[in-house]
């Protein structure tokens, strides 16, 4: 991991009649972020067992430069585009890494 990663934890409230189409729009912005974007190192989405609209994503980029770019891409830029009518609430956090690993 860089020496100044940007790591971010959303937290989404998505409207019940939307979430099927958001889930799948979500899905291929992800996809899309860590097949393209170098700087992307991680993204990793889910849902609340009980409240399925209520989402979080791990959001991990290998500096803000990463993070800005990430937010002018095309596919992100659809996402944001086409999600707009459906996130009732967004709340992005800065968060500080403690351990993360992935195998």
């Amino acid at each position: 991991m860089s020496q100044n990663p940007v790591v971010r934890m959303a937290e989404l409230e998505i409207a019940a009649e939307g979430l099927d189409d958001y889930r799948t729009l979500l899905a291929e912005e992800i996809e899309a972020s860590v097949a393209l974007e170098d700087g992307v190192l991680s993204l990793s989405a889910v849902s609340m067992r009980q409240v399925p609209n209520r989402v979080r994503i791990l959001e991990v980029y290998a500096d803000q430069k990463a993070y800005e770019a990430h937010l002018r891409t095309p596919h992100f830029l659809k996402y944001k585009k086409e999600t707009a009518g459906m996130v009732t609430s967004l709340t992005l956090i800065d968060v500080d890494p403690i351990a993360m690993r992935a195998k």
